[in-house]
């Protein structure tokens, strides 16, 4: 399936606001549809970008749309990412002082590999405790039951909500925390089981961190990063959809990175786990469609057909219902999804759809708030 002019359009003002070529717009653009596809692709800031990268003579944009793009940049990207950014700092003042060490996964460490990192949109804060979960938890709880700790966070009741897969999750001034236990979901697929141990080794490694506002902030090693944003976007890709954004993570990545990444023993990985085959159309999708050099990719060829469903799945997903309320609408939904999704299951998983498909009913059975 062709994509749209609207689709285009969006790709061409990613690769200018990010600072590479592009082509054209048309003329005249949809300019709320194109803004819709923005913000449904985390990149709103992103466009912005590029759209005042051109000259005025290239669109003619409404001056009121404008204004309210650029009002939700500063209020929704901007203005957040610094809120983001003070309490990643003050989590790790916490931590620090109660003798634990908080490394950072997926959005805060990846935005610090974008041009604008305040560009990248912010959700949740994921950290790693080096397998110190349960202490680290157990000292926060105390502390916010305290009269400081409720005095400095504004908040009467603190609770940890443990009913989740792989994770704690908590919040802290308006952001919802998951305290990883594992890297990856552990449950569904034995390969995912295996791939944990992988994880675990290399998350021992505390020699690469960053200061945010005075306190230490680990990052993951360039290797695990690499192993986990990879097989963080094909568990969302297989399951569900990968959006612009993630693509760009890696991207912005792999541009950082790629002199301190073991290709080698990553390529090696990718193999034994299955991922080979996405791994180079996602590559090829950050070459040939956002407009990276080749060069910081290592050379693992790629099937176009299967590259240009992949981008044309994440910006307009061949299942395109909108999950229902109610628990036997949504079971029925998400059979339909799981179904539909099987190509992108066996692209990217070298095991049993069915075996993997009843491990996780049983898991739901045991975790229904997980339906």
């Amino acid at each position: 399936m062709a994509k749209s002019e609207i689709e285009d359009a969006l790709l061409n003002l990613v690769r200018v606001g990010i600072g590479h070529p592009a082509g054209a717009l048309p003329n005249p653009v949809d300019w709320p549809a194109l803004q819709t596809l923005a913000a449904r692709q985390g990149l709103t800031a992103v466009v912005l970008d590029g759209l005042d990268k051109l000259p005025q003579t290239a669109y003619s944009m409404p001056n009121d749309l404008k204004r309210q793009w650029i009002g939700d940049v500063l209020q929704g990207y901007e203005f957040r990412y610094e809120r983001y950014r003070k309490t990643i700092g003050e989590m790790a003042a916490f931590y620090n002082a109660h003798g634990f060490r908080m490394m950072v996964l997926k959005g805060y460490a990846c935005s610090l590999d974008w041009p604008k990192p305040e560009h990248r949109p912010c959700g949740d804060i994921d950290i790693w405790q080096f397998g110190q979960y349960k202490e680290a938890d157990a000292a926060l709880t105390d502390w916010f039951r305290s009269s400081r700790g409720s005095r400095v966070q504004g908040v009467q009741e603190f609770k940890i909500d443990d009913s989740h897969q792989h994770h704690t999750v908590f919040a802290w001034n308006g952001f919802t925390v998951e305290n990883h236990y594992d890297f990856v979901n552990v449950v569904a697929h034995a390969s995912s089981r295996r791939l944990e141990r992988v994880f675990k080794q290399l998350g021992a490694d505390d020699t690469h961190f960053v200061e945010v506002d005075g306190e230490k902030v680990y990052l993951p090693s360039p290797n695990l990063h690499a192993l986990f944003l990879l097989r963080h976007m094909v568990s969302h890709f297989a399951s569900t959809q990968l959006n612009l954004r993630q693509i760009l993570d890696w991207g912005f990545f792999v541009k950082a990175h790629t002199h301190e990444i073991d290709w080698e023993w990553l390529l090696d990985k990718l193999d034994e786990y299955h991922m080979t085959d996405f791994f180079a159309c996602l590559n090829a999708i950050c070459v040939e469609d956002m407009g990276f050099l080749p060069t910081i990719f290592p050379s693992v060829p790629s099937d176009a057909a299967l590259k240009e469903r992949i981008l044309n799945d994440t910006l307009s997903p061949e299942f395109g219902e909108v999950e229902p309320k109610g628990l036997v609408a949504r079971v029925a939904f998400k059979y339909r999804r799981w179904q539909a999704n099987a190509w992108k299951q066996r692209l990217c998983y070298g095991e049993s759809r069915w075996n993997v498909f009843w491990s996780g009913v049983w898991n739901h059975v045991l975790k229904p708030s997980s339906i």
